[in-house]
């Protein structure tokens, strides 16, 4: 989608998408695949060149939530051991406060955790508990955030 003004890019995309919270920055050059399976909650950052595939089943994003830029959020993937080499799909639920940095990559059925952090690069293949800093690939814990997150995202960018 490479609408150049924010409240343009709104106005086209809000009738599609299953759900909208307010104040919600959806920023320009995102790819929405079924933007009927994708549920935003309120504050929530979405950054450029990202793409969410709701082709296999829902993606849930929370409250709060900073999607940085070209990560990949995918609900169908190939299942490599089946002989016809099947599509296979599942939700993803991403929750309140939860911070996915640049590049990371959400494969299907995945639940990111409140006030989880997937670090640049990573690739979730399992759920990600809540307060849980991941990281590499495959993502594996490295830390904990602290559990006292109060901040609000989503400001409204005119070119952004």
């Amino acid at each position: 989608m490479k609408i150049p003004f924010h409240c343009v890019r709104n106005f086209f995309l809000n009738p599609f998408l299953g759900q909208r919270g307010v104040n919600v920055e959806i920023c320009k050059d995102i790819e929405i695949r079924v933007p009927n399976n994708i549920y935003i909650g309120s504050n929530t950052t979405i950054n450029k060149d990202t793409l969410l595939d709701g082709r296999g089943g829902k993606i849930i994003i929370g409250d709060c939530v900073d999607i940085a830029q070209e990560t990949r959020i995918w609900t169908l993937q190939h299942d490599y051991n089946a002989p016809n080499y099947n599509d296979v799909g599942g939700n993803i639920e991403i929750k309140d406060y939860a911070w996915l940095a640049s590049r990371c990559t959400i494969l299907p059925g995945v639940t990111i955790g409140k006030g989880a952090v997937v670090a640049t690069g990573a690739i979730v293949t399992k759920n990600v508990p809540d307060y849980t800093i991941v990281a590499g690939v495959p993502a594996k814990k490295i830390g904990m955030r602290n559990e006292n997150l109060t901040y609000k995202l989503g400001k409204q960018r005119w070119f952004h």
